[in-house]
């Protein structure tokens, strides 16, 4: 999680270097290792390293090969023996050992703006040609690494961190009422490629971003695979062909042997749990691999304890449980306290998660979790059965229903329960519209027509792979990825999520889904022998309460029902329709009525952004900087 950021004065000024510095120093808490920043004119980069790898030890950045292309970068390059041998007969000295970044670089000198086709890993970076005044700008496929943007008068000013890119005088805190809109009605901005600022844009996952002669170009460079077909003779070879590929992306994301992993009771992150501890046994060398569970022993019924224990105590690594039954939901905020880049909608609670985060990093730079086999490896059956009756695959068909007869008990879906809900979906969005949306605001931007628009049924990508298609490129992702990134947690502390993996998701896209994407099938055989039984065989369930609805109950939490309006609040919500939230016993309604709490409190602490000498810990520079003339 390396800060990068950059300024390029698009009327051939130059840089500021004081501003350049002061945005740079702002990036500390993310890079704690090294500091430095490059200036050529009117192009100036800045970087915080934080050295993750065994190769990243002596690696420096902003970074060149020849003194005119230049990066910055935040990156993990995987494959890379695969990305080796595709620089052919090309002779690179040391290529064995090269940084990540110095990867990159040579994959750019080889295939230009191609590089990204090359590319596998978690990414996001800024490369300046000096050659053809150029900057080429790519954030990796599933928008793991964030990347921000804002063209402002005559400057481009882009890098990982949004509240970096606010410090910048020409960046405004004028909002994006329609971004405002979607975070009141949907959780979450539905729009990849903008933010809570009208200022400030995201570069979407897959895409690229080119600035030359003035001209800003934003492409997409990848798409969600949906036209693999691999089909084996025997299922073992399904299995091994997938052990084989997690195992791969599992050790790509394990290059150094302090690491943590955020471990549940379930099945995807026991899985990776086994897969990266029998990894680092067989390397042979010392390690130190920390599990952390979040529980509840009280407040709700939940086994996470029992059934995370089970799996610690099966692969033999310590486990840390962060229990959240008297954290309360909030805490009544201090005026500035609140960091959050955007208005975030909270799972865990604030006081307990920041806990878990600070343990975490702690012990490891390195934090692995189990996302997201649900969307991945549970699919709906119903699209692959009618494709194979409609290309007349009787065979494959009958197989296919007897099995999935046989593990679910039930008969198979053939689109009549489909129908039935999706009638009942139009009639419960119509009767759940929020009663306290402000008139105005909802004419302003058409916001009931946008709640209308966003809730039609989705149409599938993949033609039978329909939930998987839709949950891995909707919004959502990105916005997950975002709340592990140090932009939100203020700790210099990489996820990394090994089953998003493209390798392993083209692989999963292309195989049958029945019986191999059915309830997670396929991992529950790899993880036979591994994992003990009754967690490997354990159905996934949700939790059995709601632990929002517990806490609200409490009287510790009645403040939340009596929270001063800020000045800009009344543009979108009226406070006096908004329902008391202390003792709702109904989940939907409660999630849904935080959300104008959720946004004054935002608004009040966040804009205008001010930040404090201690926002993250790090104001000023800490290692290097050097200007190049």
């Amino acid at each position: 999680m390396s800060g990068i950021v950059g300024i390029i004065n698009t009327d051939g000024a130059p840089v500021d270097r004081d501003l350049l510095l002061r945005l740079t120093g702002f990036l500390g808490y993310r890079g704690p290792d090294a500091q430095a920043v490059w200036i050529e004119g009117h192009v100036g980069f800045g970087h915080t390293m934080l050295r993750t790898t065994d190769e990243s030890v002596n690696e420096r950045q902003p970074l060149s090969l020849d003194g005119s292309v230049w990066i910055t970068a935040d990156a993990r390059v995987d494959g890379r023996a695969e990305l080796r041998r595709e620089f052919g007969s090309e002779r690179i000295a040391g290529l064995d050992t090269v940084t990540d970044v110095e990867l990159i670089l040579h994959a750019y000198r080889r295939w230009d703006t191609g590089c990204v086709d090359h590319l596998l890993g978690d990414f996001a970076f800024a490369i300046w040609d000096g050659h053809k005044q150029r900057l080429f700008c790519a954030r990796d496929h599933f928008g793991v690494k964030p990347f921000f943007y804002a063209r402002v008068g005559k400057a481009l000013i882009f890098g990982n961190t949004l509240n970096c890119l606010r410090l910048h005088p020409g960046v405004s805190d004028t909002l994006n009422d329609v971004a405002i809109g979607d975070f009141l009605l949907f959780q979450l901005n539905q729009d990849p490629a903008t933010t809570t600022f009208a200022d400030i844009r995201r570069l979407p996952g897959a895409h690229c971003l080119t600035w030359s002669a003035g001209r800003i170009r934003v492409n997409r460079y990848w798409s969600l695979p949906i036209d693999g077909h691999m089909r084996y003779g025997r299922s073992s070879d399904y299995v091994d062909h997938f052990k084989e590929i997690l195992r791969t992306a599992v050790a790509d994301r394990l290059r150094t042997n302090r690491v943590a992993i955020e471990m549940s009771g379930g099945l995807d992150s026991p899985a990776i749990a086994a897969t990266a501890k029998q990894i680092l046994v067989e390397r042979g060398e010392k390690f130190e691999f920390q599990a952390y569970t979040c529980v509840y022993d009280r407040l709700i019924p939940d086994r996470e304890r029992h059934f995370s224990g089970l799996v610690a105590q099966a692969l033999d690594i310590p486990i840390n449980y962060q229990a959240y039954d008297d954290t309360p939901l909030f805490e009544p905020p201090i005026r500035g306290d609140v960091r959050e880049p955007e208005p975030f909608y909270v799972h865990a609670q604030g006081t307990a998660g920041a806990d878990f985060w600070k343990a975490a990093a702690a012990r490891s730079r390195i934090f692995l979790t189990g996302w997201d086999g649900d969307a991945l490896l549970n699919e709906w059956p119903a699209l692959y059965f009618r494709e194979l009756l409609k290309k007349g695959r009787l065979t494959e068909l009958a197989a296919g229903l007897a099995w999935f007869m046989g593990v679910a008990r039930t008969l198979p879906p053939i689109g009549i329960r489909t129908w039935i809900k999706r009638k009942l979906r139009r009639y419960s969005v119509r009767s759940t519209y929020p009663c306290w949306v402000d008139p105005a605001f909802e004419l302003r931007i058409d916001l009931r027509g946008r709640w209308m628009q966003m809730n039609e049924e989705p149409q599938p990508i993949h033609p039978y792979r329909p939930k998987a298609s839709v949950q891995l490129i909707v919004p959502n992702w990105p916005a997950l990825f975002e709340r592990y990134d140090a932009g939100l947690t203020g700790l210099a502390v990489e996820s990394r999520h090994p089953l998003i993996d493209c390798r392993l998701v083209s692989y999963v896209l292309a195989i049958p889904p029945v019986p191999w994407s059915i309830a997670k099938h396929l991992l529950r055989v790899v993880s036979a022998g591994t994992l003990p039984e009754t967690v490997r065989l354990r159905p996934k369930a949700p939790l059995a309460g709601d632990p929002v609805v517990e806490l609200l109950r409490g009287c510790h939490q009645h403040w939340l029902d009596d929270f001063e309006p800020s000045a800009a609040f009344a543009d979108y919500v009226r406070r006096d329709a908004v329902p008391r939230l202390a003792g709702e016993a109904d989940s939907d309604r409660v999630w849904v009525n935080l959300r104008p709490f959720i946004l004054n409190r935002w608004l009040a602490n966040a804009v205008p952004f001010v930040p404090s000498g201690d926002a993250h810990g790090h104001t000023g520079m800490q290692d290097r900087c050097w200007v190049a003339t």
